[in-house]
């Protein structure tokens, strides 16, 4: 399928404004900034406002983390397929392409991109609906890896981002589709407190908070357009579809199609508008991929088999274990030496020292935070006579084929 281009006329006034200045400036400000702890900041030229918010995100303890985390196809060793660490710099790179071109705020955009799925767990999603049913099972209470995004930028290590990229990353769900993204006034830490804390009380609720500013959205809707394609390339690279899986579709059927004609969409409907929008044959196609997806890749994902016959057991083996721990205060065990021990470390000033959180929060955040081979490593440490033995499917599983006869 031909990729999409902007229209002429779109593409000349774009061109003529620019160079004129006269572009609708709908950028978020700098000097609106809001913060926790607000005190006097030296701003250089060279540092603005939230181009804090992006070092703080990277030089935050769990930032590294990110790169042994399952974005989709977990036990699988494969060097070019996708893990979280690169979808996070996709959908930085797509959401900036479309903010430059409506003149949004850049820094603002990535800063809420690098830290939107910092809080996700091991083992992608499937890891995250496990820890959901442990937490709620102790204690009536949800788990979502945006809420707890917030979580680990905001509590766990509170290095007072700003409000704008907390409600950009609580809002980036990319399981939910808008064919108008508008932003939702937030405007007070006190209401945001109110509107996580529901998040925890009611499961659904995660999924409808929405960010404050246009930078948030063209997050949100760039959170879909990178990985869309992009699942659909590592699932061809792991051989589980056959040849010609997907039908084509208005947007492309492969990643650099269905990213172009995306964001070509994007910035001919939302340019100079207070709103990102698709129009409505764009939105559609979008939502016929996103459930071509489900169908071929997200559900058959081909190791959800074993990950329900070993990785939900040792998740669940693992939280009994590190709660009674905790409630017993063994010193040694992980739960105080990797974790407790690690968060504290940190310079970070907390009104109320961390060991003081409820235990099965503490616990959430343990599990929450390892990567898929340290959460295998710490099961064997815990368990090392277990029944429960995780198998990848290795670089040379195939390996008949090299020593059959021609």
């Amino acid at each position: 399928m031909p990729k999409e281009k902007l229209s002429e006329e779109l593409s000349a006034r774009i061109a003529q404004e620019k160079e004129n200045g006269t572009h609708v400036d709908l950028a978020f400000k700098d000097s609106m900034v809001i913060r926790r702890r607000s005190h006097k900041e030296e701003t250089p030229v060279w540092r603005p406002k939230f181009a804090r918010d992006i070092d703080r995100i990277m030089y935050s303890p769990y930032y590294n983390r990110y790169t042994d985390k399952t974005q989709v196809f977990s036990l699988v060793k494969n060097d070019d397929i996708t893990r979280r660490s690169l979808h996070v710099q996709l959908v930085s790179r797509i959401a900036r392409t479309i903010g430059r071109a409506l003149n949004l705020n850049l820094d603002l955009i990535e800063a809420i991109a690098l830290g939107h799925d910092i809080g996700h767990t091991p083992f992608a999603h499937t890891g995250e609906v496990y820890l959901n049913e442990l937490y709620n099972k102790h204690t009536g209470r949800f788990f979502a890896h945006n809420i707890h995004s917030v979580r680990v930028l905001d509590q766990i290590f509170p290095i007072n981002l700003s409000l704008q990229t907390l409600v950009g990353i609580a809002g980036h769900n990319g399981e939910i589709e808008l064919e108008e993204y508008w932003p939702v006034e937030m405007s007070s830490f006190e209401k945001f407190d109110e509107e996580i804390e529901k998040c925890y009380l009611d499961r659904a609720y995660a999924n409808k908070i929405q960010p404050n500013t246009l930078e948030g959205n063209v997050v949100r809707i760039s959170d879909i357009i990178a990985y869309l394609g992009k699942d659909r390339q590592d699932a061809d690279r792991i051989k589980m579809l056959e040849k010609n899986a997907f039908a084509g579709s208005d947007i492309g059927t492969i990643n650099s199609e269905i990213i172009n004609n995306l964001v070509v969409n994007i910035i001919e409907n939302s340019y100079g508008k207070p709103y990102i929008k698709l129009d409505a044959e764009h939105f559609e196609s979008l939502k016929i991929t996103k459930r071509e997806n489900y169908a071929k890749i997200y559900e058959s994902e081909p190791t959800r088999i074993q990950m329900e016959r070993t990785v939900r057991p040792m998740m669940a083996e693992i939280y009994d274990q590190l709660l009674s721990d905790l409630r017993q205060g063994k010193k040694y065990s992980p739960i105080f030496t990797h974790h407790i021990d690690y968060v504290n470390q940190t310079h970070y000033t907390r009104q109320t020292p961390y060991e003081r959180t409820e235990p099965n929060q503490m616990l959430v955040d343990y599990i929450a935070s390892m990567t898929d081979d340290y959460f295998i490593d710490l099961h064997h440490y815990l368990f090392p006579d277990s029944t429960y033995k995780v198998q990848y499917r290795g670089y040379f599983d195939d390996a008949e084929a090299y020593n059959r006869e021609d």
